[in-house]
């Protein structure tokens, strides 16, 4: 499924199966997450996209065939594959460590061909190992919801108590359920909104989900994964002094401006760019051990638009991944 120009829908068509250049692999994709990113590629939000590209960043399969060089995957390991797809490895960021950062990096489904595909190739020194205990398509949003999660939680420094932040549609129907609409955090209601099942479901199995109050007690860092600037503020509010809002997503809309008083006593605001390898190979055990558990929905590969409207109205309960 191809994005030929921006702002129309993908196309179905048929390629020759790839072959893998020097250090990297093919790969059987039997399931690919559909994120939010995809929409901001298909919609052209996002700045110089590689067309025609593949999208989907999200990738979960098995090496069919390796090119000359690689030596860390073998032909039926199962392997996932992330939005960072490569980096140079000699800018300054590289040499620091700070390889999410790289100048010439590729991101997959962006620059580099992705998976909405049944076969794909990848590089083969950013493709992660895959616990066997996962199934395919519950593995698929563990490589960017999960991953970007993970690092957003090490940013926010981990705490035992956190603020997540976006916005719902409606009051919801439970009479347990704390959650109420509000009014700050719902003014882009088709890319900010979490289902009032989602909530709910949350609220059965993790306690209370409270969405970001009018006048918060500043005890909470909060992570706001909604891409709507006009959240920064009122999370800015919820922060204590030397605490520390964290932008999770790679576009978010215009920040209002605000009084500088709420981001005095050192208080800061970061985001998070991109991955790296090692969040990989911390978080992917971890997810595997606690388990974590992924609600999703899934749509045959030919149904991308499908898939990616429904995201983009909010008709999905958890995450639509697209199966092979």
């Amino acid at each position: 499924m191809v994005v030929r120009a921006p702002g129309t829908p993908l196309a179905l068509v048929e390629r020759p199966p790839p072959d893998p250049k020097h250090g990297q692999v093919v790969i059987d994709v039997h399931a690919c997450g559909v994120c939010r990113t995809d929409l901001h590629v298909v919609d052209g939000e996002l700045d110089e996209p590689r067309l025609p590209i593949i999208p989907g960043h999200e990738v979960g399969g098995r090496v069919a065939a390796a090119g000359q060089g690689v030596e860390t995957l073998v032909v039926g390991q199962r392997v996932g594959v992330p939005w960072l797809g490569s980096t140079c490895g000699t800018c300054a960021f590289c040499r620091a460590g700070q390889e999410n950062l790289c100048i010439r990096a590729g991101f997959t489904g962006y620059t580099l061909d992705g998976g909405y595909a049944e076969t794909m190739v990848a590089d083969a020194r950013y493709c992660f190992p895959i616990e066997e205990a996962f199934d395919d398509a519950e593995t698929a949003p563990l490589l960017c919801a999960g991953l970007i999660g993970y690092r957003s939680l090490r940013k926010a420094g981990d705490p035992a108590r956190l603020g997540c932040t976006g916005s719902v549609q409606q009051r919801t129907s439970s009479p347990k359920s704390p959650v109420t609409r509000d009014e700050p955090c719902s003014r882009s209601l088709d890319r900010a909104t979490v289902p009032p099942k989602i909530l709910r479901d949350l609220w059965a199995h993790n306690g209370p989900v409270i969405p970001m109050p009018r006048r918060p007690n500043r005890s909470t860092p909060p992570i706001l994964f909604a891409p709507v600037g006009a959240l920064v503020p009122l999370a800015l509010r919820a922060v204590k002094p030397g605490g520390r809002v964290v932008c999770a997503g790679i576009h978010m809309s215009d920040i209002p401006s605000f009084p500088y008083q709420l981001l005095w006593l050192e208080r800061e605001i970061v985001s998070v760019a991109n991955l790296t390898r090692e969040d990989g190979t911390a978080f992917l055990p971890l997810a595997a051990k606690i388990p974590i558990k992924t609600s999703v929905t899934r749509y045959d590969l030919a149904k991308a638009n499908q898939a990616l409207d429904d995201l983009r109205h909010g008709r999905i309960n958890g995450a639509a991944v697209l199966t092979m």
